[in-house]
C-alpha cells in the first residue's frame, strides 16, 4: 500500500480481532544449550542473540548487551530499522555526568545474561551490569534490564532496576529513556493523541529542508509529500504531559497496516508529577519512553546524587503493543483507538503480578489513601466548596509544590470527583506528603501531616481543607489559574511557515513554530499595554513575555504595563499582587509600581527557569508563584501602572509565560 494521503480521517466502529495460533508441545526446562519450546512460548538462545517468541510475534535481543535488534510481527521480518546497526534499533540509554561541564550519552548495556523464568505462560530474561570504580567512563549504576513476553499477548514488557550503592561517587543523570527506531519505508502515520495524529514527513524530507533557529526545527521545502511543503517539522510538537502521554506510536503502510505503540500503564516511575511533559515520538520514525530528563524544566529535574548516596528504583514495566487490522488501510485511527483500549486495560492491571523481580512491588505490598478535599476562599464563597477535578497525589517529602521537581522517588496521583472525594490506590509502602493542585484555584496544596503507607493499609484522611493564597478582595485578575498560558493570545505562525496541521487543530494552536517571533511583529517599537477595564486577556495578553528582536541576533528586554484605576486608596494598608508563572526560561522578572525607571525594582524573581518551553511549544514548564506585597503609599487614587520587566535578553527564547495575575485590595 502507498503512503497515506489524507491528514484527516473518520473513525470507524470496527472490532479488532487478533489472528492467533498455538504451539502445543511438552514443556522442557531450559538447560542453556538448546531452545525450549513450551505449549505457547519459545526461547532460542544463540551465542550472540536470544529470541523470545509467542503465538503472535517474536523479539530478538543482543547477548549479553540486551539491545533489541529485531521484532517480527504480522508477516514482517523486522519492524525495526534494518538500515541501522543492531545497537541503534531498540535500547535503553542514559545521559549523565560526574558534575563536570560535559555530559555523556551511554547505553544501559548488560555484561551478563540470565533466564529468570521460562514456562508455558511467561518468559522473562535479564541483562545485568555491575559497576565498579574502574569503570570511570560508565555511569555509576548497577543495571538489571528485563524483558518479558506472555502467552497470547501481542507485545512485550520491559523494565529496568537501577541502583547505586553506598559509597559511590557524585554523579548526575540528565536523561534516562527507552528508544525504538522503526522501518521508515513502512511507518508513515503517527498518533500521539486523538487530536495530534497525521501523516508525517520522512528523515530525508528533513535533510532536504532548512534548519531554523535550532536543529530540531526544520522548514520542509522539498518533501516527498507535497502537501507538507512549507510546514515546519519539530519533535517538540509531539511532547505530552505525563498525565496525557500514556500511549502513542506509529501505523505502517503495509497491507494489512500494523501499529507499534508505546504504553506507559503508570506514571509512578516517572519524574516530576502529572504535569511533567516530555517527548513521545518523532521523525525517524522513533518511539520513546522518557523516564528522566531536563526538558521543559532544566537542571531542576536532573537527578543529582551526592557522594556516597545510595539509591534504587524500578523503572517500568512499559508495554510495547503491536496490532493490525486490514480496515485500517483507509483509516489508521482505528489502530490508535485499539491501542487506547489496550492502554486502559494495562492501566487497570497495574501493578502487574507477573514481573519476577522482588524489587518490583506487587499489589499485596501496596496501600490505599482516601479522603475528601475542600477549598476555603471566603472572598469567592461564604462556604467551603469541594475541590472538583483536582490532581491530588502522594510524593516524597518536601514543600508545597515540590513534587514537580522531585526526581528520585515514586509518585502516585489521581483526580478528585466533583464532590472532592479521592482514592489513591496501589501506593508503594513509604513515607509521603500529600499534595494537590486544583483547576481554577491559585497555588499548591500540601497536607500538614506525613502519610505513612504500609502493605495492605487503607488510610482514610477524612475531610481536608485548602486555604489558597489570598490577602484581600480581588480588584482585578488576568488569566485563569490552571498552571498554563493556554488561555492567552496565541498568534498564527509567521506567514513563511504553513500551519502544521493535525487531525484537529483546535486544542494545539500553540504547537506551531515561531510564535515567539510574532511579538516583535505585533510590538515592533513599544511593548504590550494591558488596561484591566478595556482589555481582554485572550485577545490582548501575548502568551509569552519574550524579548524583542532589534537586529541580526540582537534582542532587547521588554516591559509590559498593566494599567488600572483605584478609588479611595488606603495609604496605611497593604495590597497584594498574586503572580503565578507557568514557565520561565533563563529569565529575571522585575516588578515596579508606578515608576518604570525606578532604579531598584519593587520585586524581582532573580534568575529563574531552564524550561525552554517557549522554543519547545510547551505552554507551561515548572510552576512558580509569588505573593508580592505592595504598600498603599505606592499607589494613587485614579490611574496606576504595574510594570513587568523581563530584563535578560541574549536570545529570542528568554522569557516567562504567565499563568495568572491577581491584584488584591487590603484585608478587611
Amino acid at each position: 500500500m502507498g503512503r497515506y494521503k489524507q491528514l484527516s480521517v473518520h473513525v470507524l466502529e470496527v472490532t479488532m480481532v487478533p489472528l492467533l495460533f498455538f504451539l502445543v508441545a511438552d514443556c522442557h526446562p531450559h538447560n542453556g544449550q538448546r531452545s525450549t519450546i513450551t505449549s505457547a512460548l519459545k526461547l532460542d538462545i544463540q551465542p550472540k542473540h536470544v529470541t523470545m517468541s509467542n503465538e503472535i510475534f517474536n523479539i530478538t535481543l543482543s547477548k549479553p548487551h540486551g539491545d533489541v535488534t529485531g521484532i517480527s510481527y504480522g508477516g514482517v521480518q523486522n519492524l525495526l530499522s534494518t538500515h541501522n546497526v543492531e545497537t541503534n534499533r531498540g535500547y535503553w540509554d542514559i545521559i549523565w555526568n560526574n558534575t563536570g561541564p560535559n555530559t555523556t550519552r551511554a547505553k544501559l548495556s548488560g555484561t551478563s545474561f540470565e533466564v529468570i523464568i521460562n514456562n508455558e505462560n511467561q518468559t522473562e530474561i535479564s541483562f545485568k551490569r555491575t559497576w565498579n570504580a574502574s569503570q570511570s567512563n560508565e555511569p555509576p549504576l548497577n543495571i538489571d534490564k528485563r524483558f518479558i513476553i506472555l502467552r497470547n499477548t501481542s507485545g512485550f514488557y520491559t523494565y529496568s532496576i537501577v541502583e547505586r550503592l553506598k559509597g559511590w561517587p557524585i554523579s548526575y543523570i540528565q536523561n534516562l529513556r527507552l528508544v525504538f527506531k522503526l522501518q521508515e519505508n513502512m511507518f508513515h502515520y503517527m498518533a500521539v493523541s486523538d487530536e495530534r495524529q497525521r501523516v508525517m514527513p520522512t528523515s530525508m524530507d528533513r535533510k532536504k529542508g532548512q534548519v531554523l533557529d535550532y536543529k530540531e526545527a526544520v522548514h520542509l521545502t522539498n518533501s516527498t509529500n507535497p502537501d507538507l511543503n512549507g510546514e515546519v517539522d519539530d519533535k517538540y510538537f509531539y511532547a505530552s504531559d505525563n498525565k496525557d502521554g500514556k500511549v502513542y506510536g506509529w501505523v505502517s503502510s503495509t497491507n494489512p497496516p500494523l501499529g507499534f505503540w508505546m504504553i506507559n500503564p503508570s506514571n509512578e516511575y516517572r519524574t516530576g508529577g502529572p504535569f511533567r511533559q516530555d517527548l513521545t515520538t518523532h521523525i525517524g520514525p522513533t518511539v520513546l519512553s522518557i523516564f528522566v530528563s531536563t526538558h521543559y524544566a532544566g537542571e531542576d529535574l536532573a537527578i543529582k546524587f551526592g557522594q556516597g548516596e545510595p539509591w534504587k528504583k524500578v523503572i517500568g514495566p512499559v508495554f510495547v503493543y503491536l496490532n493490525s487490522n486490514a480496515a485500517a488501510k483507509e483509516n489508521p485511527s482505528m489502530l490508535w483507538n485499539d491501542a487506547k483500549t489496550r492502554m486502559n486495560q494495562e492501566a487497570t492491571s497495574w501493578p502487574y503480578e507477573f514481573p519476577v523481580s522482588e524489587d518490583y512491588i506487587k499489589s499485596n505490598q501496596r496501600g490505599t489513601v482516601s479522603g475528601k478535599l475542600f477549598v476555603n476562599d471566603s472572598f469567592i464563597s461564604k462556604h467551603i466548596v469541594p475541590a472538583s477535578n483536582a490532581y491530588i497525589g502522594l510524593a516524597p517529602l518536601g514543600e508545597a509544590g515540590s513534587w514537580q521537581r522531585e526526581n528520585k522517588g515514586y509518585q502516585f496521583w489521581t483526580k478528585t470527583h466533583d464532590n472532592g472525594n479521592f482514592t489513591i490506590k496501589k501506593v508503594i509502602s513509604g513515607t509521603y506528603n500529600l499534595y494537590a493542585t486544583i483547576p481554577g484555584v491559585l497555588g499548591d496544596y500540601k497536607y500538614t501531616s506525613i502519610v505513612d503507607v504500609t502493605s495492605g493499609s487503607n488510610i482514610k484522611l477524612g475531610d481536608l481543607l485548602y486555604n489558597p493564597p489570598r490577602n484581600g478582595v480581588t480588584i482585578w485578575e488576568i488569566g485563569v489559574p490552571d498552571r498554563t498560558a493556554a488561555e492567552f493570545f496565541i498568534p498564527n505562525p509567521p506567514p513563511q511557515f504553513k500551519v502544521h496541521k493535525y487531525k484537529n487543530n483546535s486544542e494545539s494552536r500553540f504547537r506551531q513554530y515561531g510564535l515567539w517571533k510574532q511579538y516583535s511583529v505585533l510590538y515592533p517599537k513599544t511593548d504590550l499595554v494591558y488596561n484591566v477595564e478595556t482589555s481582554n486577556y485572550s485577545r490582548d495578553w501575548f502568551y509569552a513575555h519574550v524579548t524583542r528582536k532589534i537586529g541580526n541576533n540582537k534582542y532587547k528586554a521588554t516591559t509590559w504595563k498593566i494599567i488600572f484605576n483605584l478609588a479611595n486608596v488606603s495609604n496605611a494598608s497593604n495590597y497584594t499582587l498574586q503572580l503565578a508563572i507557568a514557565a520561565a526560561s533563563q529569565a529575571e522578572l522585575q516588578v515596579r509600581i508606578n515608576y518604570e525607571n525606578a532604579e531598584k525594582p519593587h520585586f524581582t524573581t532573580g534568575l529563574i527557569g531552564g524550561s525552554n518551553a517557549i522554543a519547545r511549544h510547551g505552554i507551561h514548564g515548572l510552576y512558580w508563584i509569588y505573593s508580592i506585597g505592595i504598600q498603599g503609599k505606592l499607589l494613587v487614587n485614579g490611574a496606576n501602572t504595574i510594570f513587568l520587566s523581563q530584563i535578560l535578553a541574549l536570545s529570542p527564547f528568554q522569557g516567562v509565560m504567565y499563568d495568572y495575575l491577581r491584584f488584591e485590595g487590603p484585608h478587611q
